[in-house]
């Protein structure tokens, strides 16, 4: 590895470090659930900056569509967003047990390994700089966007090989750390979501139980937020910031390019995507802010009920209850009065108590988690231009820690 940067970073069209073209993804008119090949789609994109192992839907696809698998190091990019922001987002594919291909709103772009890094790439494209220059072929027209055509001519920096891999061996460092916490959430979140079952789902000693509804004990928090009146400092949540099956939410933006009504949240609210309820996207707020009018703001009526509240509506039967009463073809919704219409089995309030007595803990410290990964982000993307000017050795960045 470089104890030091000498080499000037030149620039090159993009194109120079690709092993083959640039190509767009699938389109497919429909997922198949449960059948086919996974499918990236800009959920992952959005909820994932690296891509591993992920939870996504399945499409029909043949051998003569090989072409549109994707390998370990390949890069992608959103062709399109609704918000500026998102235009050209890129994230890496890490790999996963089976096939995996992207859908046709994503631009994937495999690196040359003999010439270039693809994780160099990878943290140069997420970085202030890489994100300003990504902004300068985006086009706005009824969604934010980008072509691959420009996308392949734009000019990155470029260094010579083992610079860049020593490089991206410090950011990965960092990244690691983030993957560590990322891993950990699972596990807590599997832990809270045992112990909810175990007491409140397969529990066969319901003595003094109720039979009611969810909206006995949960409520649909509506307040609304004029684009114009929110700074644009404010943390923002849309559904492509949410991942599939995980209440750690780690991902948000700003309110800076909003430009229709959203709903604001406070920090450990729950926030549920009700747009294509299947996908299975629901969350504690880690930070107050903003969300898309297709997330439902929920919180328990009273504290006692948080743990339980929050563990009905992330589970699988909520989310099939919601698939089955959502309305709409194409883009089907749920609706906070179906939800509250949910059927629950409440127990006496002295359990939902003990409940989160071992809850809460583990929601703070998941929150805990999310805030320090977002701080060694921030860390992450503020050491790559230094790092490629020289003015940060690699050695130093080493020895710090």
């Amino acid at each position: 590895m470089c104890n030091h940067m000498t080499t000037k970073t030149a620039s090159v069209p993009f194109e120079k470090v690709f092993d083959i073209p640039l190509r767009n993804g699938l389109t497919r008119p429909k997922a198949v659930r449960g059948k086919g090949v996974k499918m990236i789609n800009m959920g992952e994109l959005f909820a994932h900056s690296r891509i591993n192992n992920v939870e996504a839907d399945r499409v029909p696809f043949s051998e003569s569509e090989n072409n549109f698998l994707l390998k370990s190091g390949d890069l992608l990019f959103a062709r399109q967003s609704l918000v500026l922001a998102g235009a050209g987002k890129c994230s890496i594919f890490m790999g996963d047990n089976e096939d995996v291909t992207y859908e046709g709103h994503i631009i994937r772009a495999r690196i040359n390994p003999e010439i270039a890094n693809p994780f160099f790439y990878y943290y140069f494209f997420n970085s202030p700089v890489g994100r300003q220059t990504i902004e300068g072929i985006v086009e706005q027209v009824a969604a934010a966007g980008i072509r691959g055509s420009d996308l392949a001519k734009l000019n990155v920096p470029y260094l010579p090989l083992p610079e860049q891999r020593a490089i991206a061996g410090i950011l990965g460092a960092l990244d690691d750390k983030i993957e560590v916490n990322r891993r950990m959430n699972v596990t807590l979140e599997s832990m809270a979501r045992a112990v909810f079952r175990q007491w409140f789902v397969e529990n066969e000693e319901v003595e003094n139980w109720e039979v009611g509804k969810l909206g006995d004990v949960a409520e649909n928090i509506k307040r609304s937020a004029n684009p114009n009146e929110i700074n644009p400092d404010t943390h923002y949540i849309g559904l492509e910031h949410m991942p599939r099956k995980s209440i750690g939410l780690a991902e948000w933006g700003n309110a800076s390019t909003l430009e229709s009504n959203k709903f604001a949240f406070k920090t450990g609210e729950f926030l549920f995507g009700k747009l294509r309820p299947y996908f299975h996207k629901v969350g504690i707020a880690p930070v107050d802010g903003v969300c898309s009018t297709d997330i439902l703001v929920i919180a328990p009526k009273s504290p006692e009920w948080y743990g339980f509240v929050l563990g009905h509506i992330s589970s699988v039967e909520l989310i099939n209850y919601t698939d089955s009463a959502s309305t709409g073809t194409k883009m089907p919704r749920t609706n906070w009065s179906d939800i509250a219409k949910y059927e629950a089995v409440l127990p006496p309030v002295s359990l939902a108590k003990k409940y989160n007595e071992i809850f809460l803990p583990i929601a703070e410290k998941i929150r805990a988690n999310i805030i320090e990964s977002r701080t060694l982000a921030s860390l992450r993307d503020s050491l790559l231009p230094k790092l490629m000017r020289g003015e940060v050795r690699v050695k130093d960045v080493e020895e710090m820690g």
